[in-house]
């Protein structure tokens, strides 16, 4: 019998990844809506904050086992900014847009070699609630940003997010290639050796 893994997003594609990749362990992976999970402010200062209370309070709220991930990008030159702040870097109202246009604004001049910048994938899974030895997975990818906008795929800063030896941007690679190489497919697979080391 498969067990419930409540996956603290409402993000049909992680939903769809994440179960296909989880139900050869038993788990059936279902939106926090279902339970009617409130959205959770993200006061944490790393990655791994965030993504810790948007599970406990998926596992609080559905008393099941529950998933998060927090993900962002950081900037070398910028002291890992945007970091946490990633998908709200350009204030109120921030679109996918409104960010890159930011970030290309903030690097603006700087040669190809200061460019450089990763993605980051936390993935927590809690038992329940009060789980005092969560799975803590991650995912990095490398690349740099580039001066204009590549690619007509991806979501986030994925069309700015060059990866050398594709020779090309996130956003121009198809969705099964990105899964492979990603921070969330790498995050996603250090997860699943981990589930399955626990038992």
């Amino acid at each position: 019998m498969s067990q419930k893994l409540v996956l603290a997003s409402g993000n049909k594609g992680k939903l769809k990844e994440f179960g296909e990749v989880l139900a050869p362990l038993g788990f059936e992976v279902v939106p926090q809506s279902e339970y009617n999970v409130p959205e959770v402010d993200e006061t944490g200062l790393t990655f791994i904050e965030n993504a810790l209370l948007k599970a406990r309070e998926a596992s609080r709220v559905s008393g099941q086992p529950a998933m998060a991930d927090d993900s962002g990008i950081e900037v070398d030159t910028l002291n890992g900014a945007p970091g946490i702040y990633s998908a709200r870097f350009s204030g109120e109202g921030a679109t996918d847009a409104k960010n890159n246009a930011k970030l290309l604004e903030e690097l603006k001049g700087l040669p190809q070699e200061k460019r450089t910048a990763r993605y980051w994938c936390v993935l927590v899974y809690l038992r329940h609630a009060d789980d005092p030895t969560p799975i803590i997975a991650q995912g990095s990818w490398e690349g740099r940003i580039l001066e204009a906008p590549e690619g007509e795929g991806g979501f986030g800063y994925d069309p700015l997010f060059f990866i050398e030896e594709q020779g090309c941007t996130a956003a121009a690679m198809s969705r099964e290639e990105k899964n492979k190489l990603s921070h969330r497919g790498k995050a996603t697979l250090d997860l699943v050796s981990q589930l399955k080391a626990r038992g």
